[in-house]
């Protein structure tokens, strides 16, 4: 299957413009938040930060959207997005709150590369739809390097979730005080799905710091350590190089 559903039934029948284009079942009316990443692999630190979204915004759907290659990172270390994508399902199946989370495919369904260009598209293909822009707070001290990131400010509402170690640096990053009228007070969270872009909130929750640089850097460990290197043992008779 090209996706995922985990939760009970959608909200809101009627319509579904664009589903058969982008697999996504989305009705007007829903409050839609978009989770964009590399999942290299999915941990449950992405967890955290959908689940904090889905409560603390009232969302009806968090669609995990799996990148085919982030531009920003190399793909040297990055996993087939086959693998990924079964990465964030088993992520998704631990989450036992809140209304349902999609895992998507969905930039390699509309040949879409940069993150703008998938969120118009979206925003096209679903009118009546209400979305709203998800990451954790280590992605936003970049995020003013990302290509139309002003952009995506102006094109949706964004939710930042704060992340262990980068919870001061981020409230400090450059998108954060470009758009620093545009912060809407966390006590306002559950309304950030109907504001017109720009608006932005920043929400604590109880911090996990799990990330996908050390589950990789931990598995390669492991393998190390049930696969050490061979080691030529030394014979009568053998000659070593000088």
């Amino acid at each position: 299957m090209p996706f995922f559903h985990a939760g009970p039934a959608p909200r809101h029948p009627g319509p579904r413009r664009g589903s058969l284009r982008d697999g996504l079942d989305l009705t007007p009316g829903m409050t839609v938040g978009l989770f964009g990443g590399s999942f290299n692999p999915a941990h449950d630190g992405h967890a955290h930060v959908a689940e904090t979204a889905l409560r603390r915004l009232g969302l009806d759907r968090v669609v995990w959207m799996v990148s085919p290659q982030n531009p920003l990172k190399s793909s040297a270390e990055t996993a087939s997005l086959e693998e990924r994508m079964a990465s964030a399902r088993k992520v998704a199946r631990l989450a036992s709150t809140g209304p349902q989370m999609i895992i998507s495919d969905v930039e390699t369904r509309m040949g879409t590369r940069w993150t703008i260009d998938t969120l118009r598209a979206l925003v096209d293909r679903h009118p009546g739809v209400h979305f709203v822009w998800l990451m954790g707070s280590d992605n936003l001290e970049n995020f003013h390097r990302w290509r139309g990131w002003t952009d995506i400010m102006r094109l949706m509402p964004m939710a930042v979730i704060a992340r262990p170690g980068s919870m001061l640096d981020s409230r400090n990053a450059p998108a954060a005080e470009r758009f620093a009228a545009s912060r809407v007070p966390p006590q306002e969270a559950r309304l950030l799905a109907y504001m017109p872009a720009p608006a932005w909130t920043y929400l604590t929750a109880p911090l996990n710091p799990r990330s996908s640089s050390a589950i990789r850097a931990q598995l390669k460990a492991r393998h190390q350590a049930l696969n050490p290197p061979l080691r030529r043992i030394q014979r009568p008779g053998d000659v070593l190089p000088s």
